[in-house]
């Protein structure tokens, strides 16, 4: 087995690198950045510019991408769902920007389908917001959400990503919302690719849409993209980055370093330029790599999955069926993750599969994926 590289910085703090078979995800360090990324951030640090003029130049650059009026770089995605929230129940009067979180007075309800409900929808309430979920757990009708709108709505929320549920849809949600006059917020996260997603909710009608910059686009792990509609962005924009304001806004906490905006520009404008399809497939050979070597093992089934709503490009994933009598699930997973080095996979898409995702596989590490799991599921 090569040995992995293992950079000076992590050494010195006694941090191995793993290998990511997981996803994007937040805990291993979302995407790894391409070295104009790396030498953009490298030149923004060594000058001052005014943060709003370089906020603004930014933003049109996300605007573009998006098809959308405007544009923000946002620290994270979770940063552009408290800024969505806030937008919806201040507006652009900076008076409302700086009594937040004090929300007494305001619209301050964000109606959410219950089958929607995540580990990061807290973040709609960070501003002072309240979630008032609609629905049941699967599914929703249309009378769910005309009937949980009041006066007290801000906004509709509607998140998107792997193996979450649809609920009415989001054409229909926003139909139901822009006939009471109001606005749809989307959570889009991990929804990149596809490119075309850039743009596609705004087109739908959705007001307003959050993606993290730092998984399929590759920039800066704490940076996200905002677009959407100019009032509300306008809005999004003061909550943020109001600096004449005597007072910090709701936004302060989540400001973005200038090399963290450039960061995300360069690589925003890199991934618009990207051969898309070369990519997923060198994803697909990987996983077809992986599917082959453990094709005939008793017990198993090994499959090829690539469905956009709830797999984040073509990836293999372990079946355990009736008749596998070797280690459990659990067990395969755990003694990938104790190994040297560690390798951690995803799980959980139905029942204890164990999916392996490619996004983050580097070349040559779906080798050392097969043959530790060779040696895991004996």
């Amino acid at each position: 087995m090569p040995e992995q590289h293992w950079p000076e910085v992590y050494k010195k703090l006694g941090v191995k690198p793993v290998i990511n078979a997981q996803s994007w995800v937040t805990s291993l360090g979302g995407s790894l950045m391409r070295p104009e990324v790396l030498r953009a951030m490298d030149e923004a640090a060594t000058a001052f510019v005014d943060m709003k003029e370089l906020n603004r130049a930014a933003g049109e650059v996300v605007a573009r991408a998006c098809s959308a009026d405007m544009g923000l770089v946002t620290a994270g995605c979770a940063a552009a769902e408290v800024l969505m929230a806030a937008a919806c129940m201040t507006g652009i009067d900076e008076s409302n920007v700086e009594r937040l979180p004090n929300t007494d007075g305001l619209k301050n309800e964000v109606l959410l389908f219950k089958g929607q409900r995540n580990r990061y929808d807290g973040a709609f309430e960070i501003p002072g917001a309240r979630i008032v979920e609609f629905g049941h757990g699967d599914s929703a009708r249309p009378y769910h959400l005309e009937s949980a709108i009041t006066d007290n709505t801000c906004a509709v929320a509607y998140v998107m990503g792997p193996f979450i549920k649809r609920g009415l849809g989001l054409e229909k949600t926003i139909e139901i919302a822009h006939a009471h006059d109001v606005p749809v917020i989307v959570d889009a996260a991990a929804e990149i690719p596809p490119r075309e997603n850039l743009s596609r909710f705004i087109k739908m009608g959705a007001d307003m849409v959050a993606f993290s910059g730092g998984k399929g686009i590759g920039g800066p792990q704490s940076a996200g993209l905002l677009a959407g509609r100019q009032g509300l962005m306008e809005a999004a924009y003061l909550n943020s980055l109001n600096l004449d304001s005597p007072k910090a806004g709701i936004g302060r906490p989540m400001k973005v370093s200038k090399e963290n905006l450039v960061g995300m520009v360069a690589a925003l404008e890199l991934y618009m330029d990207s051969d898309e399809t070369a990519i997923i497939e060198g994803w697909r050979a990987k996983a077809n790599y992986v599917a082959r070597q453990l094709d005939g093992i008793d017990g198993l089934r090994v499959v090829i999955e690539d469905t956009p709503v709830d797999r984040q490009g073509p990836q293999p994933v372990i079946y355990f069926e009736s008749d596998w009598n070797g280690p459990t699930p659990a067990e395969v997973r755990q003694k990938l993750a104790d190994g040297d080095p560690s390798i951690l996979v995803g799980g959980g898409g139905v029942g204890n599969e164990i999916n392996i995702v490619m996004v983050n596989v580097q070349d040559g590490e779906e080798k050392v994926i097969v043959e530790r799991l060779l040696e895991a599921l004996h």
